[in-house]
C-alpha cells in the first residue's frame, strides 16, 4: 500500500536531512512547507547579533547590500551579484554574475545562483543549482536539485487578490487524494526533493511538491499538486514540419 498521505507531506518524504547544518530548521515538522514560516525566526537566531561573516571571496564589483550576511569559506561572489540579508551562503557556493540574492535566504554547501537567476525566501539544500536565469521564491530546493535554464519556481497565483477589508491575500490550499491541505502561505513557490532536475523554461506553479529523484521535461506547465518521488512529468506536443516554401 502507498504511504498515507500524511507521511507524504513530512520533511523526510522529500530530504535526507542526515548531517545538515540546518537539520533544525526541519525538526518535528508535520508539514514540509512549514519551515519557510520558520525561515525568518531561524536566520535571525542562527546569525544573531554577529552581522556579517564574510569567509569567502566577494570579487570587485559584487555588492552586498544591507541586513545580516553570513558567506562560508570557499564561496565566490562575482562582479555584478547582489546580496541583501539576512542571507546564510554556506561553504564553496558561487553566486555568479547577475545573480541577485533577495534576503531569507539559506544557501547549503555546494550551491549555485547564476548568471541572471533571483532567489528570495527560501532554501538550497546542499548542492542545489540555479545556474541561468531562474527565478526561485518561497520555495525549498532538496539535495542536488539542479534547474534547466530558465525554469521559475513561480510563487504567487494570477488569481490571488488582496482582501479589500484585511489588506492580506488568500492562504494557497493544495488538495491530495480527496485531502485539502491550507498550507497557511499566501506566497508558495515549489518545494523539489532531493536530486529533482527540471527540463529548459518549465514552470512549476504556486505550490508543486515534487517527491525525490524525478525529472521533469523542458517547457512543460506543472500545476500545483503533491507528486510521487521518482516521477518523470512529460510533455506531449505535436510537431509538423512542411516541406520548404
Amino acid at each position: 500500500m502507498p504511504p498515507p498521505a500524511e507521511m507524504l507531506l513530512r520533511p523526510d518524504a522529500f530530504f535526507d536531512l542526515t548531517g545538515d547544518p540546518h537539520a533544525a530548521l526541519f525538526a518535528d515538522l508535520e508539514r514540509v512547507w512549514d519551515a519557510l514560516k520558520r525561515l525568518s525566526s531561524y536566520l535571525a537566531a542562527g546569525i544573531g547579533d554577529s552581522g556579517r561573516q564574510i569567509a569567502g571571496e566577494v570579487m570587485a564589483g559584487a555588492w552586498l547590500g544591507p541586513g545580516d550576511i553570513v558567506i562560508g569559506p570557499g564561496t565566490v561572489v562575482e562582479p555584478g551579484a547582489y546580496i541583501t540579508g539576512p542571507a546564510w551562503i554556506g561553504p564553496n557556493c558561487v553566486i555568479r554574475h547577475g545573480a541577485y540574492v533577495r534576503g531569507q535566504v539559506i544557501l547549503g554547501e555546494g550551491c549555485i545562483v547564476g548568471h541572471a537567476s533571483e532567489i528570495k525566501h527560501s532554501i538550497m539544500l546542499p548542492g542545489a543549482h540555479a545556474p541561468h536565469f531562474n527565478y526561485i521564491g518561497d520555495s525549498i530546493l532538496g539535495r542536488g536539485v539542479n534547474l534547466g535554464a530558465g525554469t521559475k519556481l513561480s510563487n504567487l497565483t494570477v488569481v490571488s487578490v488582496k482582501d479589500a477589508a484585511t489588506g492580506r491575500r488568500p492562504t494557497l490550499h493544495i488538495s491530495h487524494e480527496g485531502e485539502t491541505y491550507d498550507t497557511g502561505l499566501t506566497k508558495l513557490g515549489a518545494i523539489l526533493g532531493d536530486e529533482v532536475q527540471t527540463g529548459c523554461n518549465s514552470v512549476l506553479n504556486p505550490g508543486v511538491l515534487i517527491g525525490p529523484h524525478s525529472l521533469v521535461y523542458a517547457n512543460l506547465s506543472l500545476p500545483k499538486g503533491i507528486y510521487p518521488g521518482h516521477s518523470l512529468f512529460k510533455l506531449r506536443q505535436t510537431v509538423v514540419v512542411d516541406g520548404r516554401w
